[in-house]
């Protein structure tokens, strides 16, 4: 007996295909699930992390430890799918946690302006903190920070700047490879050291020579004012780098000097992004806390005469909080009157991250031809 039946192969060709192709697109949901399950679990643990600790519960090592386990299993089955998670995680976590920070700052500063209300930051009140007599004012403080800052910036943006034009378009290469990390190094010294060098070296040789108090502003502000000369220097040196080599090209082509293409040219067309540069050195300048707190005197009044003196002595912000914590009870109004600081702090510094992050934008467009 023969069998009638005959195999064709181009359908066991077909059947096969289509098997193989039902077999993929199984595959490509049951990783679509994996990748579905992954996420959620992470985004979830990391929800559930995030909620112990802020309440202080047992169970926040137990969700940490899952959230690692997960993220490793991930990262071995879809590693980029557990790379953009993680990622996306991390930034909404530090977005989520400045925000929290924020909003504690102003809860606790609130029964500091219920007691002292607006005469708390305004400037033409008695601008007098007695604690023992119920005066509460940040003004001679907040005067303080501004002068303190104005000396600072004095010294870092000419000399940030002219640092800055020097590495950028002045040194040759070799002397630029060791003069850019050695600048920037200098902003990884600790604060403290810079203060003990300003109280054992500048504070005295101000004093004496001038003839003034001892924590004059001028003093701190100059010792700051060192200390922000890194970040004035690195970024106002890629903005200069950033300047397109035709402009300069061009400006070489008709006959300028280096020095007339610099001025003419180079400085221009940065400009924006220098200015950016000396505005996150203020920034740096007024959060500067430990250097401050080892020069200044800590008399919390305005300046004499007319609270312009430099050669005075007074108090910061940063100062008046970290001379204060410790000997504080908590509570009170004096308390409150630290996070009220703090928030004012947060207020002048966050605004002056923007307004340099509106002046690099401007520097985009103007090198990218938008004016």
């Amino acid at each position: 007996m023969f069998d009638n039946r005959t195999t064709n192969p181009l359908s066991a060709v077909t059947q096969w295909g289509h098997a193989r192709v039902a077999s993929l697109r199984r595959s490509i949901d049951e990783l679509d699930r994996l990748s579905l399950l992954l996420a959620v679990g992470q985004i979830t643990l990391v929800v559930c992390s995030f909620a112990g600790f802020l309440l202080q519960s047992l169970w926040t090592p137990l969700f940490v430890v899952l959230f690692l386990a997960v993220s490793g299993l991930g990262w071995v089955y879809r590693q980029a799918l557990t790379a953009k998670v993680v990622t996306f995680l991390m930034t909404v976590s530090a977005l989520v946690t400045l925000g929290l920070i924020a909003v504690f700052l102003v809860l606790e500063s609130i029964p500091a302006f219920r007691t002292a209300g607006l005469e708390l930051i305004n400037p033409f009140g008695e601008n007098v903190w007695s604690s023992s007599q119920g005066s509460y004012s940040l003004i001679p403080m907040l005067w303080g920070t501004i002068l303190t800052t104005i000396v600072a910036i004095a010294v870092a943006g000419p000399l940030g700047i002219a640092g800055a034009l020097f590495i950028s378009e002045i040194a040759p290469g070799w002397l630029r490879d060791i003069v850019k990390p050695a600048v920037e190094i200098l902003a990884g010294i600790p604060s403290i050291v810079y203060g003990f060098v300003g109280f054992t070296i500048v504070n005295p040789y101000v004093t004496d020579r001038l003839s003034v108090s001892p924590g004059a502003m001028f003093a701190i502000g100059v010792v700051i004012g060192f200390m922000a000369l890194p970040t004035v220097v690195s970024v106002a040196e890629d903005a200069l780098a950033a300047v397109p080599n035709a402009m300069k090209d061009g400006s070489l082509a008709v006959g300028a000097t280096d020095w007339q293409t610099i001025g003419s040219v180079t400085l221009p067309a940065a400009f924006s992004g220098v200015s950016a540069a000396v505005l996150l050195g203020i920034g740096r300048a007024m959060g500067e806390t430990m250097a401050a707190t080892v020069m200044i005197s800590h008399s919390r009044r305005l300046p004499e005469p007319t609270g312009y003196n430099v050669f005075d002595s007074t108090e910061t912000l940063t100062t008046f909080i970290a001379s204060s914590y410790g000997h504080v009870t908590p509570g009170g109004t004096f308390w409150s009157a630290l996070f009220a600081a703090g928030v004012l702090l947060m207020v002048i510094v966050t605004g002056l991250g923007i307004v340099s992050q509106l002046v690099e934008m401007r520097m985009r467009r103007t090198l990218g031809g938008n004016q």
